[in-house]
């Protein structure tokens, strides 16, 4: 089984168009998830993709994006 870390990495290196697939399929998949903050990740996922495919901001790989998360989580 793949640890969750591998997970995020290999999440994180998909496609945008995969990542919002992923994204809508993870919070179908709990049952009590809240209509309007569906919709609000929803349009998160989307108001990022946008961002990248503008040119507005640049995407950084996986591993660098996890290094910085786990640095500001101590």
């Amino acid at each position: 089984m793949m640890s969750i870390d591998q997970l995020m990495t290999e999440a994180l290196a998909l496609p945008d168009n995969l990542k919002i697939q992923l994204v809508e399929e993870l919070l179908a998949s709990l049952e009590t998830v809240d209509e309007a903050v569906q919709a609000e990740w929803i349009a998160e996922a989307q108001r990022r993709r946008d961002e990248i495919l503008s040119g507005t901001v640049q995407a950084i790989p996986g591993d660098e994006a996890l290094a910085q998360a786990r640095s500001l989580l101590g």
